[in-house]
């Protein structure tokens, strides 16, 4: 059997890897030349703490007020634009108490399987990418935040995860070489992190040693269909056939699913990055500051910050306000930490692709009998990207599936 998989970031080499173990003949397109996909530059966390949906009650009411902050790590730019528009109001009918519970258990179970996989394929790589499973603490600096953070600590151990609140004290114990002013901190013992920049190249490399055809630089220009089924894909003149195909184009989901006609809702959520030297090796355990939304990640000799999350139309620009954000908030929490405003240069910047209730999309397309979707992870592709492949595989073999993909399903809108 032939599968083409349209888009060649994590979700899509994942999906072609077991595929490929499981002897399928596979072949990527993928629009450009592979070396800066979203998960590249993103935080290199995998996160079953992360079992709350973006579309989650407050984030409305926070969202508006963070409109109106230049250096907010939310941003959502007003437009008449009828895709924001829409994606706007499936935001506002799931962000419920309902949504949120209802999510918990599949979005836990999606992340504790891609956990497993990534330990599976760090034992059979043959390459480094640095996986360590030291956790992610939550640090937090005001009363509020902490009762926030402990309350999804609670729910977090009503799930069955390895979940720690920590005083300030304690969290200086853990890396007493790192200065920090925090009030505390919820240490979950269930995440893990790798270096993306790794992981990447070293996955291509991987694939296309075992036979897995990788095509660069050809973006998808027309799908055509027969009856129930998708036939071919075009780039350009150039025509690629297969028996079932992959959806997996991330932030660009919507524009290919056009393509064959397909509805995926996506946003774009902009995302910016960048290192900061720290050949001391002070700081060992990845760190989400609460307040400001920031992830700090320690990645070889550098430590990886990055944040912010703008909806919006895709676009070029490096707003520098929002960099500055992230700048002016790391010493809040590590004061000896100072990094300056990197140059554009060095700051780098991905769309994540946003769903409207916060759940990715993976499983086969009610229009196409040998089309299947797997986009729409938001900040979490990297962290789910080895569930999803392995649930491609399943799905596209007819195999019983791993774990409840029901909420994910492509059809959903």
């Amino acid at each position: 059997m032939r599968s083409i998989i349209i888009g060649g970031g994590i979700i899509g080499l994942f999906s072609a890897y077991y595929l490929k173990k499981a002897g399928w003949e596979i072949e990527i397109l993928d629009q450009g030349d592979m070396q800066d996909n979203c998960s590249f530059g993103n935080a290199g966390m995998i996160v079953p703490s992360h079992f709350v949906p973006l579309a989650a009650p407050g984030m409305i009411e926070q969202g508006i007020r963070w409109m109106f902050d230049s250096k907010s790590p939310f941003y959502v730019k007003p437009s008449l634009n009828s895709e924001l528009i829409g994606w706007g109001l499936k935001f506002l009918k799931a962000a419920n108490k309902k949504h949120v519970e209802r999510s918990a258990t599949v979005l836990r179970d999606l992340s504790l399987l891609s956990k497993q996989l990534y330990n599976d394929f760090n034992q059979t790589a043959g390459f480094d990418f640095e996986l360590a499973e030291k956790g992610i603490m939550m640090l937090y600096k005001t009363a509020k935040v902490e009762e926030e953070e402990h309350h999804t600590a609670d729910k977090a151990r009503s799930l069955g995860l390895d979940v720690q609140n920590l005083t300030a004290a304690e969290c200086r114990a853990l890396q007493p070489d790192v200065e920090l002013d925090v009030l505390g901190a919820v240490l979950y013992h269930c995440d893990a992190h790798l270096y993306p920049n790794k992981l990447m190249p070293g996955l291509t490399k991987y694939l296309e040693a075992a036979g897995v055809k990788i095509h660069r630089n050809t973006p998808v220009t027309n799908i055509e269909r027969e009856n129930s089924k998708v036939t071919s894909v075009y780039s350009n003149d150039k025509q690629f056939k297969a028996d079932k195909f992959v959806l997996a184009t991330g932030s660009w989901s919507p524009a290919v699913a056009k393509l064959a006609g397909v509805n995926v809702p996506l946003m774009p959520g902009k995302g910016y990055s960048f290192m900061f030297p720290e050949p001391q090796g002070r700081l060992t355990i990845p760190a989400l500051l609460c307040e400001a939304r920031v992830s700090v990640t320690p990645m070889g000799n550098n430590i990886r910050f990055g944040g912010t999350m703008e909806i919006g139309k895709m676009n070029d620009k490096i707003n520098m306000n929002r960099v500055a954000g992230i700048v002016e908030s790391i010493p809040k929490y590590f004061p000896g930490f100072q990094p300056a405003l990197p140059q554009q240069k060095d700051i780098w910047y991905g769309f994540r692709p946003c769903s409207p209730d916060g759940l990715p999309y993976i499983g086969q397309s009610a229009k196409y009998s040998n089309l299947t979707v797997a986009t729409g992870h938001g900040m979490m592709g990297l962290s789910l990207a080895p569930a999803t492949g392995k649930l491609v595989e399943e799905v596209l073999n007819e195999k019983p599936v791993s774990t409840d993909i029901n909420l994910f399903s492509p059809n959903r809108y």
